[in-house]
C-alpha cells in the first residue's frame, strides 16, 4: 500500500468527523438501524451508494490525468500546489460543497422522502459528494486520482476514500450507547481561536494531513520515490504465507462461515427480543399488591 491509498482512507475517516456534520450519520444509523446484521446490511448499502458516485468521479479524474501523462513533471507540480492549497483551506476552515458543482437533483432532499434501504443508498450517494467542510478533502483525493493517470488506480483511490467513511461509521454506530456523552464529544473535536479566527481540531488535523501529502507528493516525484509502507520483504513473506488461501474451496468455506456467523448473531438477537417480550408480558400479567387485596 502506498501513501496515496492510506491518505485517501484517512481522508474518508476525517470527512465523517468534519465539524459541519460531525457524527450525524453514525447517530442516524444508531437510532434507526441499531446493531447486528441489520447494521451491516445498511452499512453495505450505504457503501454501495458511495461507490455509485465516487467511483465514476475517480475514473473521470484518472482519465483526465492520463491525457497529460507525457507532462508528468507539470502534473506533479500542479497537483502538489493544489494539495497544499486545499490543505491550508481545510485547516483554516474554508470549504466548498462539491454537490453544488454537479447537475441533478438534491440527493439529501430525495433521501428525506424515502425509507428503508432506498433511504440508506441515497444517503450514501449524497454523503460522497456533499458537505461544505469535506469539500477540500474530496478535492484533494480527486487531485491524487488525476495525478495517477490511471483510471483503475483512481477508482480504487475513491473506493478507499468511501471505505474510510463507512468503517468508522459502522464502528461508532455499533458503540453509540457505550460511548456516552463524553466519548461523542471527544470524537466531535473542539473549536479554538487563533488570531481572532475560529478553527476546529478535526479540520486542522485534516488540513495538515493534506498539506503533508502535497509536500511528499512533490519531494517524491508523485510518490514514485516514496518508500512502501510495508517493506518488500514483509510483502513477500505475507504473499508466501497466504498463498494457501488462494483456493476456491477455502473461499467457499469462508463465505459459509461468514454466513453462519451472521445467522448466529441474528438468531441470538431474536432470542433476546423474545425473552424481553416474554418478561414484559409476565410483568404485566403479575398483579400488584393492591390488585391482590381487591
Amino acid at each position: 500500500m502506498d501513501i496515496g491509498l492510506l491518505a485517501a482512507f484517512l481522508g474518508g475517516t476525517l470527512a465523517l468527523l468534519t465539524p459541519c456534520a460531525a457524527l450525524l450519520m453514525p447517530a442516524f444509523f444508531a437510532s434507526t438501524v441499531g446493531t447486528g446484521p441489520r447494521l451491516l446490511l445498511h452499512g453495505g448499502v450505504f457503501y454501495l451508494g458511495l461507490l455509485v458516485v465516487l467511483v465514476p468521479l475517480g475514473v473521470g479524474a484518472g482519465a483526465l490525468g492520463s491525457l497529460f501523462v507525457t507532462h508528468r513533471q507539470a502534473i506533479v507540480l500542479i497537483a502538489s500546489i493544489v494539495l497544499i492549497l486545499l490543505g491550508a483551506a481545510q485547516a483554516l476552515g474554508f470549504g466548498f460543497d462539491p454537490a453544488r458543482l454537479l447537475p441533478g437533483p438534491d440527493l439529501h432532499a430525495r433521501a428525506a422522502s424515502k425509507t428503508g434501504l432506498v433511504k440508506t443508498v441515497l444517503l450514501g450517494s449524497a454523503s460522497g459528494i456533499a458537505g461544505f467542510c469535506a469539500g477540500p478533502i474530496l478535492g484533494a483525493v480527486l487531485t491524487l486520482a488525476a495525478a495517477r493517470g490511471d483510471t483503475l488506480g483512481a477508482a480504487l483511490l475513491l473506493a478507499l476514500y468511501g471505505a474510510g467513511m463507512v468503517m468508522p461509521l459502522l464502528l461508532i454506530a455499533a458503540l453509540w450507547r457505550q460511548l456516552g456523552t463524553r466519548g461523542r464529544r471527544l470524537l466531535r473535536g473542539r473549536a479554538f481561536t487563533v488570531l481572532g479566527r475560529q478553527l476546529h481540531t478535526t479540520s486542522v488535523i485534516t488540513g495538515l494531513l493534506i498539506t503533508s501529502v502535497g509536500v511528499v507528493f512533490w519531494s517524491t516525484n508523485g510518490l514514485v520515490g516514496a518508500p512502501e509502507l510495508l517493506p518488500l520483504d514483509a510483502q513477500a513473506w505475507l504473499q508466501e504465507r497466504t498463498a494457501v488461501l488462494a483456493n476456491p474451496l477455502l473461499d467457499i468455506l469462508a463465505v459459509l462461515a461468514l454466513a453462519a456467523l451472521i445467522l448466529l448473531l441474528w438468531a441470538g438477537r431474536q432470542r433476546r427480543r423474545a425473552a424481553d417480550r416474554a418478561a414484559a408480558a409476565a410483568e404485566q400479567a403479575t398483579p400488584t399488591p393492591g390488585e391482590q387485596q381487591q
